[in-house]
This record gives structure tokens, sequence and C-alpha cells, in this order.
């Protein structure tokens, strides 16, 4: 619980370019966890919805701000 507070703090602390290098390097590793289950290689299949889940914390966040400057 505590370690989700801390990476939505620092989720709000990064800039919208890092944010989305983020979220590039997080997709990239959910193509390669992906191709490595089909492979039959992949050992810690919890780590998909720990990507996944990041992933949407990091969209979520990119759609607050740019509802924000809206208004």
């Amino acid at each position: 619980m505590n370690d989700l507070k801390l990476l939505r703090s620092k989720l709000s602390t990064e800039t919208i370019e890092e944010l989305y290098k983020n979220l590039n390097l997080l997709r990239k590793e959910l193509f390669n966890l992906r191709f490595q289950q089909a492979l039959g290689e992949l050992k810690n299949t919890s780590r998909f919805s720990l990507v996944k889940k990041s992933i949407a914390r990091i969209k979520t966040e990119l759609t607050k701000r740019s509802n924000s400057e809206e208004y």
C-alpha cells in the first residue's frame, strides 16, 4: 500500500515527456512478456498484471493532466 502511494506521488512529479518515455518502456516490456509466454520461457506470470496496472496508472495521470489543461 505504501509503495502505491510512492508510485502515485512519483507519477505526479514527473514531466509529460518522462511519462511518455516510461509508457513506451512498459509497452515494450509487455510485448516482450507476451513473446516470452508464447515461447514458454516466462517464469513470473504475475509480472503481466503489474506492467498492465503501471501502464494504466501512467495513462490515467496523462489524462488527468490533459483534462486539467482544458479548463
